[in-house]
């Protein structure tokens, strides 16, 4: 993905560049509105755009592949509540201080809190995982708040343009912010080597990652989060927030510490524990993505030809 435009064809940037004023038109407009009727409001409107921009598509496929037993009212309903989900999110995250309001209010629940205040205590490092469900961003936001100063992995967007007031976004939240990338696994690393807390959104489909089951079907999933913990000695917990019936509150709940094993094993219970969050939520958890796409796995790096004689 390109961090500058130059090195775009002029199609690929007038591309990005109107879609990005088109996003950005509508935000700060949005933004004229009361932050109680805001969120609502582009919730609705995306939601109703699902079917025009695919986002429907993608939700009917996700769900047929692996929730068949669904009837056509239910998929229908999911349709409407995930694309209303991913508009409230975006909104939010744009929202600045009113939802960082919200999210510090939030309630914190679970027994991977206690784990995470004695990893403080303890000067040790601290694995956060979670997955794109309810609002990820305000758990990070509430944890902040109470004193869990973190890091965060990102993945940079395609569109130039709009990742770098996106990440500017994220930033309001809490630094620092480490990209996907040699560059930013090198200063998360150093993060965790000083006994810090970084927060990683473990339910991408990640080239070169394992097979692991989501939802009864193999998905291609990163072991990263489990090697680093494995590695450094950091507690791996994962956290949610959970968006409330009033559809602006949240409840962040972290879970139990994921004992340390071995990468594969671990990555797997990461992924059976928010399995079980969305299947109490399902309209909470980004069926949109393509997360159950083939998998490739990363040539082989050339070997020295063994026969060539040595002079």
């Amino acid at each position: 993905m390109p961090q500058d435009p130059s090195h775009l064809s002029f199609k690929q940037r007038a591309t990005y560049f109107s879609s990005n004023l088109a996003l950005r038109g509508i935000l700060g407009m949005a933004g004229l509105v009361p932050y109680r009727w805001r969120i609502p409001l582009i919730g609705k409107l995306v939601s109703a755009l699902g079917p025009v921009v695919g986002f429907d598509r993608r939700v009917r496929e996700n769900l047929a592949l692996t929730c068949p037993e669904l009837d056509e009212p239910e998929v229908a309903r999911l349709c409407r509540e995930v694309g209303d989900n991913a508009g409230r999110m975006i909104t939010e995250l744009y929202a600045g201080g009113p939802f960082i309001t919200r999210a510090t209010a939030a309630p914190i629940t679970g027994p991977g809190l206690e784990a995470l205040e004695a990893a403080r205590a303890a000067g040790r490092p601290v694995i956060l995982v979670t997955g794109h469900f309810g609002n990820y961003d305000a758990a990070r936001a509430g944890l902040i708040a109470r004193g869990f100063s973190m890091g965060a992995l990102y993945r940079r967007m395609a569109n130039p343009y709009f990742n770098a007031h996106y990440v500017r976004a994220m930033e309001r939240v809490g630094t620092p912010m480490f990209e996907q990338g040699k560059r930013g696994m090198v200063e998360m690393v150093r993060h965790l080597k000083k006994g810090g807390i970084i927060a990683i959104v473990a339910d991408l489909h990640v080239h070169g990652g394992e097979l692991i089951d989501f939802f009864g079907k193999p998905a291609v999933t990163s072991t990263v989060p489990a090697e680093l913990a494995l590695k450094y000695g950091a507690a791996l917990i994962p956290v949610y927030a959970v968006r409330q019936e009033n559809g602006l509150d949240f409840e962040i709940i972290l879970n139990p510490e994921i004992a340390p094993s071995d990468p594969v094993t671990m990555t797997k219970t990461i992924c059976d524990d928010l399995e079980s969050l969305v299947r109490r939520h399902m309209g909470q958890w980004f069926w949109i993505h393509r997360r159950w796409k083939p998998y490739v796995p990363l040539p082989k790096k050339p070997q020295p030809d063994s026969t060539i004689e040595k002079n």
